[in-house]
């Protein structure tokens, strides 16, 4: 039976919608790549600590300073070309991690990665959102489940590179490979010309600065973007915290810390992958006040408990507890600006300057009264979650 135009258009949206979520996953995949290959890196280029540290610093101060602007821009109908043009920086940038031999040459593909990703990546996620304007949460849980699969799968990619003598090279050149394949798809893709269209698009770089800055003032604009702040600190910045405190604070080893890095990541899969027909069924909002509540709950626990067995448990109930909160909190965002994913992804990046200064905060009190002390402060995303949640 031959398909009719409207079966070609939900078959494009679907086709799209794969490429999209493909991206995700690759974009993970490098970021689960580079976790487990820092300690290989660091020794066949000869990095001291400072070195890798600003290697981990320098790129994503240089994106946060251009991603703002790439967002105003994919709002004027330039999103194709930034998207096609993030692509290939992302390409270009994993083959000269690929073929770095010093310092510069390595920094210098960071440098280039960290604002293609955003161009490429978070531009495709804006993409992804007015694709189907009524379906925001329940594509963003699809967009953070791809995500989560990337982090899990990256590690088993560099396992796999390494078993086959390809050290971290081949995994980086693997994934500058499938780069290029979905570069390929999308240049093939009508629907990214069709998706730029909308009523309210700026006509100007100037007009969409200022329909930005007139979103800050909305009260409910500033609600989501706090709120995803405040959600990050239970998320990615307890996250990286884990491990440390499972050696310093719980008597843990190493091969424990590991395990509990796979535990957190493990169930928060699952929860990603549960959310996906959950918020088909339930609205994203009375899930986030019900797991909010539980997170409260079990986080204290977690400190409190002292066999490692106990506190193993409570960190996979976190980490299945927490899948939702950014997609639903992202989607409610997308919601309140109708046919302005660019400056969504805009202001998120400024917010995100003053959220990413939370790790520095957190190492700061630790150094002073102690980690133990310190993981108490990461309650307030709870707290704040539902006191904007009844807000």
């Amino acid at each position: 039976m031959p398909l009719t135009g409207k079966n070609k258009t939900v078959g494009a949206v679907m086709g799209v919608t794969l490429i999209f979520l493909t991206i995700e996953l690759l974009d993970e995949l490098v970021g689960g790549v580079l976790i487990g290959a820092w300690p290989l890196i660091s020794q066949d280029l000869r990095l001291s600590y400072v070195q890798v540290g600003l290697a981990m610093t320098l790129p994503h101060i240089g994106a946060s300073t251009i991603e703002p602007i790439v967002g105003i821009w994919g709002d004027i109908g330039q999103r194709r070309s930034l998207i096609i043009g993030g692509g290939i920086g992302f390409a270009i940038a994993l083959f000269l991690i690929y073929c770095s031999r010093d310092f510069t040459m390595f920094l210098t593909g960071f440098m280039l990665f960290a604002p293609s990703s955003g161009s490429f990546v978070n531009l495709c996620q804006a993409t992804l959102m007015d694709l189907e304007p009524t379906r925001h949460e329940q594509n963003m849980a699809r967009w953070v489940l791809a995500g989560s699969l990337g982090n899990v799968i990256g590690p088993l990619i560099l396992a796999a590179a390494i078993g086959l003598h390809h050290s971290w090279r081949g995994a980086f050149f693997l994934l500058a490979m499938l780069t290029s394949v979905l570069l390929v798809m999308l240049w093939k893709s009508p629907i990214l010309i069709a998706t730029q269209s909308h009523d309210e698009q700026p006509d100007s770089f100037k007009d969409g600065v200022y329909n930005a800055i007139a979103a800050l003032r909305r009260t409910s604009v500033l609600r989501w973007l706090t709120l995803l702040q405040f959600s990050d600190l239970m998320l990615d910045v307890f996250a990286g915290f884990v491990a440390l405190y499972f050696v310093n604070v719980a008597g843990a080893n190493t091969a424990e810390a590991s395990l509990a890095i796979a535990v957190w990541l493990g169930f928060g899969l699952l929860g990603d992958f549960l959310l996906v027909p959950l918020l088909e069924r339930v609205r994203g909002l009375s899930y986030l006040r019900v797991s909010a509540s539980l997170v409260l709950c079990l986080y204290p626990a977690f400190l409190l408990a002292p066999p490692l067995i106990t506190k193993f448990a409570i960190l996979g109930c976190l980490g299945f507890l927490n899948a939702g909160w950014y997609s639903i909190l992202q989607g409610q965002l997308y919601t309140t600006l109708p046919g302005q994913s660019g400056s969504v992804m805009t202001l998120n990046n400024l917010f995100g300057l003053v959220g990413s200064l939370a790790p520095l905060g957190l190492g700061f009190v630790a150094q002073q009264v102690g980690l133990e002390s310190a993981m108490w402060i990461l309650l307030v995303s709870p707290i704040a979650l539902l006191v904007g949640l009844f807000w």
